[in-house]
């Protein structure tokens, strides 16, 4: 089996960082996953890049991963989450773009699943903005994949991940136990795995004067500045796995319902 993600830092595991710095995420969770269930021989490449927006996703690494050799088996596809952070987006274009992306792979004769991104909200100072436009695009992505036969995971509508325990202090990435969901959300869907359980998130912890001034100069006020300049936190890199690699299945064990990390300190 041959499995290839694109997307942007959903996808590339913003959040779910190994100690020595690397990210993992949910589709390298998922890879793993189809390691231990099939016994091995599996490969894997990650194209995806953090602060990509929908249009380079669905030119650029879906090219690069449909000129794979040989082609992979199956594609998943997230994006949009970048566009919806910027002013004046057209969803509708959005959509547009993705069903490029439907037909291209039905087309190449590849499967595709797409994914819609985990809702932050909750947790944004503009939240309410990033929800209305994430269900406007969620609810698209999901007509087209009814149309055309596609898979969707909708991680968007899952009300468990929304919880704090699954977060990253930025409130926008997942954290190891987000990413350690969703890829028993897609490994469920795909019927590689067991249906996904609650990680007992408990109540959100309590965001005090200090807490919140120290979020916004971390986290808040260095995207505004990149923003401002037009830059992005993907500019200088490339995917962490342009090619195919072997997926081992000894030292990467099976994708479990839950994971047992304890929630991040905010």
């Amino acid at each position: 089996m041959r499995y290839a993600a694109i997307g942007d830092s959903f996808t590339e595991g913003v959040g779910d960082e190994l100690p020595d710095g690397a990210v993992r995420g949910w589709a390298d969770r998922v890879a793993a996953g189809f390691a231990a269930t099939r016994g091995g021989g599996v490969h894997y490449a990650n194209l995806a890049v953090r602060g990509r927006l929908l249009g380079p996703i669905v030119t650029e690494q879906l090219d690069a991963a449909l000129s794979l050799t040989p082609a992979p088996d199956l594609v998943t596809l997230n994006g949009g989450g970048n566009d919806m952070l910027r002013p004046g987006i057209d969803v509708a274009h959005l959509v547009g773009l993705t069903e490029g992306a439907v037909r291209r792979c039905q087309a190449a004769g590849v499967r595709l699943v797409l994914l819609s991104g985990a809702d932050p909200s909750d947790h944004l100072p503009f939240g309410r903005t990033v929800r209305r436009r994430g269900e406007e695009l969620t609810r698209g992505v999901a007509e087209l994949a009814a149309r055309h036969g596609v898979e969707l995971v909708d991680v968007f509508h899952d009300a468990e991940i929304r919880h704090a325990a699954y977060w990253s202090p930025d409130r926008l990435h997942l954290n190891a136990a987000g990413h350690q969901r969703v890829a028993a959300l897609v490994l469920a869907a795909l019927g590689e795995g067991p249906a996904a359980q609650g990680a007992s998130a408990g109540s959100p912890v309590a965001r005090r004067l200090l807490a919140e001034a120290r979020y916004y100069r971390e986290h808040v006020l260095p995207w505004l500045l990149r923003r401002v300049r037009g830059r992005s936190s993907g500019d200088t890199r490339t995917a962490k796995h342009l090619d195919w690699i072997p997926v081992p299945t000894v030292d990467a064990p099976p994708v479990q319902p839950h994971d047992q990390a304890s929630a991040p300190g905010r």
